[in-house]
């Protein structure tokens, strides 16, 4: 192995780390609204207010979207390292780690949009029916 084979291995497993960081948020946030809520909701019963719900939900969404831009902005920042011009042909690891960094970066724009959307329900409704 090369003197340089740990620092790519190093890079590539923080890559890979930072592309599912994303979805797992989103997944986290979308379990921790519906359940939050659901358990809410049968303590109170149908006609229950769900204002706990939505300082709880909005609380939740702006962690959640703070580290989904965080690990956005990392990924941008990954996307835009010095290499050669795109088409990226050549099997290079500038080009794996650019092409990691761009997965990362969409991925964090879907699941941005999916937290606002699993948030929106709290805010839309104004009690348990």
């Amino acid at each position: 192995m090369s003197a340089s084979a740990p620092t790519s291995l190093r890079l590539r497993g923080s890559s890979l780390w930072a592309l599912i960081a994303p979805p797992t948020v989103w997944a986290t946030h979308f379990l921790f609204c519906y359940v939050f809520a659901a358990i809410h909701c049968a303590k109170t019963g149908p006609v229950g207010s769900l204002a706990n719900v939505r300082i709880a939900v909005a609380v939740a969404t702006v962690v959640a979207l703070f580290i989904v831009v965080a690990c956005g902005r990392v990924a941008r920042a990954q996307s835009r390292i010095e290499g050669d011009p795109p088409p990226h042909q050549e099997s290079t690891h500038e080009d794996r780690v650019r092409f990691l960094a761009f997965s990362t970066l969409l991925l964090a724009g879907l699941s941005f949009v999916a937290i606002v959307f699993t948030a929106l329900p709290a805010f839309m409704f104004a009690d348990c029916t």
